[in-house]
């Protein structure tokens, strides 16, 4: 697939190796550090490291000393593979590898940590914009979700910009601009100041939506009409189960989160105009699988860890602006 870059791309600045040993998660929450312990196993026959479970979520406490010491932990049921963190309201949001967000509050103090809410999907990445209340979740099965969790609307908007697991996000509060990584490789730069729509839930019938042609599993019709079934597909933009000559035709549909072309019936492709059709989204290539990012809101700088060992430093003032 070739990567549209948009009228400007992102500067890598610098990058740099790491060790292979470096920690699956960690998060710098002001005076104290959040570090999920998820390391190979046999690095945990160091007897220094030993004490701590691979599926432990620990809070340390900086001292006075400038040393952080271990406080608070909570045994998760599955290994962590993401977190996000909101200091305003102390929410923490944790991804596991079984597919389950997990939801605590932790006290002023920082030494108690109460359970909120689980959520389900394939969960690989997390971010939370505090301004709007929503809860930004990156997917394996290559999307991103958008939970509108604050205006208790019960709303989920999909944005599909992937072509492999989206492996890390975060947000620019200041722009309200999304930024996905993914195992692709891809840095995805998407516009949330746009009023987006909710993907419309597939409808099932046994025939075509638009012509009335039976599918393959209805026998029924199929003997009373002398016609061979025919297979099902579904409508992105209206969800109507239809066949594929009423279906032939492909487009992009960027409010619904679909910045590449998919499958739509004839008449709501006749129905979309072009400024529907316009991206909300600018796609960059990182050159290497991405699993961490950090971005800087200050600078404009992006900070991206892969699975090369390498950490990229990006000038994102072109594109996050």
């Amino acid at each position: 697939m070739s990567i549209w870059r948009g009228p400007s791309s992102p500067t890598l600045l610098q990058d740099y190796p790491v060790p292979w040993w470096f920690p699956q998660s960690i998060l710098q929450l002001r005076n104290l550090s959040l570090r999920v312990l998820s390391l190979p196993d046999h690095v945990w026959k160091n007897p220094v490291l030993r004490q701590w479970p691979s599926l432990t979520v620990r809070v340390w406490l900086k001292r006075d000393s400038g040393q952080y010491w271990p406080s608070i932990y909570h045994v998760m049921p599955s290994p962590c593979s993401c977190m996000s963190f909101n200091p305003e309201t102390r929410r923490l949001s944790i991804g596991l590898d079984n597919g389950t967000i997990s939801e605590f509050i932790l006290s002023e103090d920082y030494n108690k940590m109460t359970p909120v809410k689980n959520y389900q999907g394939g969960v690989t990445a997390l971010c939370w914009d505090p301004v709007q209340q929503v809860l930004f979740s990156g997917s394996s099965d290559h999307s991103v979700i958008m939970w509108n969790i604050g205006g208790r609307k019960g709303t989920a908007i999909e944005l599909q910009g992937h072509n492999d697991k989206v492996q890390a996000l975060s947000y620019a509060q200041h722009t309200r601009q999304l930024i996905s990584c993914g195992g692709d490789g891809g840095i995805v730069v998407w516009n949330m100041d746009v009023e987006r729509q909710e993907t419309p839930e597939w409808l099932d019938s046994d025939s075509c939506q638009k012509c009335d042609q039976p599918f393959f599993w209805n026998f029924k019709q199929m003997w009373d009409s002398k016609k061979i079934g025919l297979r099902q597909h579904h409508c992105r933009k209206c969800g109507k189960a239809v066949c594929g000559k009423c279906s032939s035709k492909r487009s992009p549909i960027p409010l619904m989160g679909f910045e590449f072309e998919v499958r739509v019936c004839d008449s709501c492709h006749e129905a979309i105009t072009d400024e529907e059709r316009a991206p909300t989204a600018t796609f960059h290539d990182s050159k290497h699988n991405i699993v961490h990012v950090h971005f800087d809101a200050t600078r404009g700088w992006l900070l991206t860890s892969g699975t090369d060992k390498v950490i990229k430093l990006w000038d994102m003032t072109p594109v996050v602006s």
